[in-house]
């Protein structure tokens, strides 16, 4: 058999290079759309030893460690899979976000721009075409790197895929030829079944030069085994015109009675035709405001349809790790199957999200991520060396690198303060734990200690705290605590770009202060209505004439939800959309106030998350009495 043969295909024993294997439990960190009844149920199947009712997925993650995750608990089981893979090094991270009037009776916008792609997600790029100077200096092209990098996913892939699974891999003229090899090798060329042309025939093309404009993508659909009972439904759709005009009526078929332009009655044969292997269907137009979500790589929902409904039945499992705005999960969903959808994309998550919520009747999905666990693992890797190193060490090495790319001098003979910078303490939060509100405590007290102390105190009343994550009771509390011992505290959110070694090396690591959020919480017997009243967003990341086209701090906001009942349920670390309220391009106006009626007298917690037009969410939390 001809073999493809990419640099990194081979290791230096001469067996082929394998995907990375590990596998990292998921965190669930939101719960979308569910009822305290069904949560509780939920929870009380659990206790009860029985397995919980099945609820889709939103992963947000790198593949690299998602789809290893993926396999204790699918290998096997996953029915149909669709990937829209990137085609080339490009900004298919990037992204068009639109800053909306407040109060604007015409509804227009007033300013959109591209966001372009974080450093993690540039990442995926790095690590699917990028070549570093070494590696070219050894002969590596892109090339190599990117059929390296697909021939590690759809391994994966194909352990995740039922004996009677399906896999569509869309692709166009760049790579398509070369990753059909790849398939060939991993499915076996015989479970081949077709080459699709999506033709999208009212596409724009600008002046091209001695080329044919190009007008199709491919899909290469595979079995995993065509001798299983693999589920395939022939379609079919109607012809565009009539084939043939009868005289006669008794021809079978569907007999059709029409009248022609001079209204004369005519008698003809309608019939549907099948669907073969070139699927003629449009891209999706800027005019649309019910399907357009102005994302790039954006698919047609048609498309998707007809994948789904040709291979896979009602209640199957279907696959797409790299679901973008998630119109594989959308359409899933109104076709009744399961779905685990999965992106490396912050604001990927959040369309899907956004665009799942407005399906009437949308099943409840949790939102998931590897979080710490991920970051454990790198912290392990990266941090250890040829000699045994204590746990103690490993801490004090990340600690000492979290510093270095803040810009901060390390300290030492504290456990709480680590570091000096522009005259501000700061802190450094461990990989594995949110900062918490104990954790302030801790850092308030050992700041009034160190105050005066010789060359390592602070000179000013400040504290930067850089975290992975934060919990969400922090907020106004930890900085009214700090605000009475006289310290100003800046809570930094740790980028996740930190993992990222060429990030690192090419000086892209970014620090942003978190946001900060206001609610008026009003309460009439057992009412509570809850107010956005202000929402400060650090600007750096956004373009000038964007910042000085905001007249109010409510068009940073696209999107916020109510968990009416916080740690009820479930633990403390998953917060349970209940309620949400966001812009689309049909309703760009911005509900700002809700209100909910408690069942029962008592104190409860109340947690609202923001997501603002960058995808970033921001969290506050308040406390109820209701009597």
């Amino acid at each position: 058999m001809t073999e493809l043969i990419w640099d990194g295909k081979y290791g230096a024993d001469g067996k082929k290079t394998a995907p990375l294997r590990v596998s990292l439990p998921f965190q669930t960190v939101e719960t979308v759309n569910e009822s305290a009844q069904e949560r509780q149920r939920m929870l009380d199947l659990f206790s009860a030893g029985r397995d919980p009712e099945w609820r889709n997925r939103l992963v947000w993650g790198d593949k690299k460690y998602v789809l290893p995750s993926l396999l204790d608990e699918f290998a096997g089981k996953v029915n149909l899979i669709y990937i829209d893979p990137p085609f080339n090094v490009g900004a298919d991270f990037s992204f068009t976000t639109t800053l909306h009037p407040e109060g604007d009776d015409d509804n227009e916008e007033v300013a959109t721009f591209t966001k372009e792609p974080s450093v993690i997600e540039q990442k995926a790029y790095r690590d699917t075409w990028g070549v570093t100077p070494e590696e070219k200096q050894m002969g590596v092209q892109p090339l190599d790197k990117y059929l390296k990098w697909f021939y590690e996913t759809v391994v994966l892939l194909r352990e995740l895929l039922a004996d009677d699974g399906s896999i569509y891999v869309h692709l166009d003229w760049h790579v398509g030829h070369y990753a059909k090899l790849v398939l060939d090798e991993v499915f076996d060329k015989d479970n081949f079944q077709n080459e699709v042309y999506w033709y999208y025939y009212n596409k724009l093309h600008g002046a091209t030069k001695d080329v044919f404009p190009r007008a199709t993508d491919t899909i290469l659909y595979y079995v995993k085994n065509r001798k299983a009972q693999y589920t395939f439904h022939h379609l079919s759709e109607p012809r565009e015109k009539p084939i043939k005009k009868l005289k006669y009526s008794f021809i079978k078929g569907k007999i059709v009675n029409d009248k022609d332009e001079q209204g004369k009655t005519i008698t003809y044969l309608s019939t549907e035709r099948q669907i073969d292997n070139v699927w003629r269907m449009s891209t999706l137009q800027p005019a649309d405001k019910t399907e357009n979500l102005r994302y790039p790589t954006q698919k047609p929902e048609e498309l998707l349809e007809r994948v789904i409904t040709a291979s896979s039945n009602e209640g199957d499992l279907v696959l797409d790790c790299f679901c973008g705005s998630g119109t594989t999960a959308a359409v899933a969903e109104k076709l009744k199957r399961r779905w685990l959808a999965c992106d490396l994309g912050r604001f990927a998550i959040h369309t899907a999200r956004k665009r799942l919520l407005s399906i009437p009747g949308v099943r409840p999905f949790v939102v998931q991520n590897l979080g710490k666990y991920e970051r454990q693992v790198w912290q392990a890797a990266e941090f250890k060396d040829e000699e045994a190193r204590t746990s103690a060490s490993v801490q004090r090495a990340y600690t000492d690198f979290i510093l270095g790319l803040y810009s901060a001098r390390a300290i030492g003979g504290y456990t709480w303060l680590h570091g000096l910078k522009g005259g501000r303490m700061v802190h450094v939060g461990a990989v594995d734990a949110p900062i918490a509100l104990g954790d302030i405590t801790q850092i308030v007290t050992e700041f009034k200690k160190a105050v005066g102390t010789g060359a390592d105190a602070p000179s000013r009343n400040g504290v930067d705290v850089l975290g992975w994550d934060f919990a969400f009771e922090l907020n106004e509390v930890a900085k009214q605590q700090a605000a009475q011992a006289n310290l100003n505290l800046k809570f930094i959110r740790i980028p996740t770009d930190v993992m990222d070694k060429r990030a690192v090396e090419q000086g892209d690591i970014r620090f942003f202060e978190l946001a900060a959020l206001a609610v008026d919480a009003k309460k009439t017997g057992r009412d509570v209505a809850l107010t956005l009243t202000d929402f400060v967003i650090p600007p750096d990341d956004v373009p000038e004439d964007v910042q000085r086209a905001v007249k109010h701090w409510s068009q940073w906001i696209d999107y916020w939800a109510v968990d009416w009942d916080y740690a009820a349920y479930g633990g403390a670390d998953t917060f349970h959309n209940q309620w949400q309220a966001y812009r689309t391009r049909q309703d760009k106006e911005l509900q700002k106030t809700v209100t909910h009626t408690y069942d029962e007298p008592g104190d409860y917690t109340i947690v609202v998350k923001v997501i603002d037009i960058l995808g970033n969410d921001t969290t506050r939390t308040l406390t109820v009495k209701v009597k």
